[in-house]
């Protein structure tokens, strides 16, 4: 198997996984009992939340452990917004469903991208009015791994939120961002991005699935969407997944230790497969994540592609999963301009640990050989 499509999910790093494995069979116990067996495995939970904060600049008590990014994503966007503005929320048009879908349940507009999918800042500092109250940016794109000026937009908030003051108007304006496919090829610092929300996601940087978090400044004020226990300073009840919060901060810190040595890694495999691939056109070409690569093949099927390589062992996508699963043309690829025949041709191909510069040349030549062939049983067909 050669498996591209990172993007997606990522395997469980066997550290990662000897790290969990007595919090599922010996260190059990709930971090809310009383007795001394389940405060060591609190402290645990508590020591574990303090790296993955680290991991990104900031406290332990600031974030939130969720069931993923997904929901960190709508308990940020969810939680901040009041009713009755209109538009309280701006978002990029090539946002992940779990902003999008959110942000226009709340009447929020979308902000266009370049042809390159970067944000466009005239149109987004157009559409600020007095009653925006959340800015959301995903600092890298899951589609097409496009990294966003965050500290650029940041700016134009700070500037915004300053006017505001000067003109008595008290209405919020937070910066939100899903970081979720960041962690594993940047140095993400929250201060730096001056962002007051951020999403992060263990089961993009080897870490396990159904594990995520929503760092949470001091300046946002949430509002619980899961009530109970009063866990995560009660804004997120339900008793703690230790195991899981223990392989995402194990998971986070070998992520850290190796940044420089992955993005050299991604950069070389990335040039080796575009080296060998043949008759495409290259999507994305500036601004991206080292790991991503985007291809369009006119005039052939991406949906066909995808199970014809799976058939010869070779994994990859034609974009995001949850888009895909559902049948769906790609948003993102329409907000970049292309049409419906480059859409359709479209794939997505993501690397990582489990790939090698002996697979990636396999695979090139693997995928050259299926295009061929589907072109010309194209050119039969006509």
């Amino acid at each position: 198997m050669i498996y591209l499509d990172h993007a997606a999910a990522t395997p469980v790093d066997p550290k990662v996984f000897e790290a969990m494995e007595p919090y599922f069979l010996h260190d059990f116990f709930n971090p809310s009992a009383a007795y001394l067996p389940a405060k060591k495995v609190a402290a645990d939970y508590e020591a574990a939340k303090a790296t993955i904060a680290h991991a990104i600049g900031a406290k332990s008590h600031d974030l939130i452990i969720t069931a993923g990014a997904t929901e960190a994503n709508n308990l940020a966007l969810s939680s901040v917004l009041r009713s009755g503005t209109t538009p309280p929320i701006l978002y990029l048009s090539t946002e992940h469903d779990s902003v999008r879908r959110v942000a226009e349940h709340f009447g929020g507009e979308a902000v266009r991208v370049d042809k390159n999918g970067r944000v466009d800042m005239a149109d987004l500092r157009a559409k600020i009015t007095d009653s925006t109250e959340l800015i959301s940016v995903a600092l890298v794109n899951g589609e097409i791994g496009v990294i966003q000026p965050l500290a650029e937009i940041a700016a134009l908030i700070r500037e915004i939120r300053y006017d505001r003051l000067r003109r008595g108007i008290r209405t919020q304006l937070l910066l939100h961002s899903d970081a979720s496919q960041a962690l594993n090829l940047l140095d993400i610092n929250v201060a730096r991005l001056g962002v007051d929300l951020l999403t992060i996601n263990s089961a993009k940087v080897y870490g396990p699935k159904g594990v995520g978090a929503l760092y949470v400044s001091h300046e946002a004020k949430l509002r619980p969407q899961i009530l109970g226990g009063g866990q995560e300073n009660g804004l997120r009840s339900g008793t703690e997944n230790v195991p899981g919060v223990i392989g995402f901060a194990k998971a986070v810190e070998l992520t850290k230790a190796h940044l420089t040595s992955n993005r050299k890694k991604y950069a070389e495999l990335k040039s080796q497969l575009l080296a060998n691939l043949q008759g495409y056109e290259l999507i994305v070409s500036k601004h991206q994540l080292d790991n991503f690569v985007n291809l369009c093949y006119n005039g052939i099927d991406g949906e066909r592609l995808v199970f014809l390589l799976e058939e010869k062992a070779v994994y990859v996508a034609t974009g995001a999963a949850c888009a895909a699963s559902k049948g769906e043309k790609s948003h993102v690829l329409k907000a970049l301009g292309l049409n419906d025949a480059q859409i359709a041709g479209s794939l997505r191909l993501t690397l990582g640990a489990t790939n090698t510069k002996e697979q990636i040349i396999t695979a090139a030549q693997v995928i050259n050989e299926v295009v061929s062939t589907e072109y010309e049983r194209e050119r039969r067909c006509k």
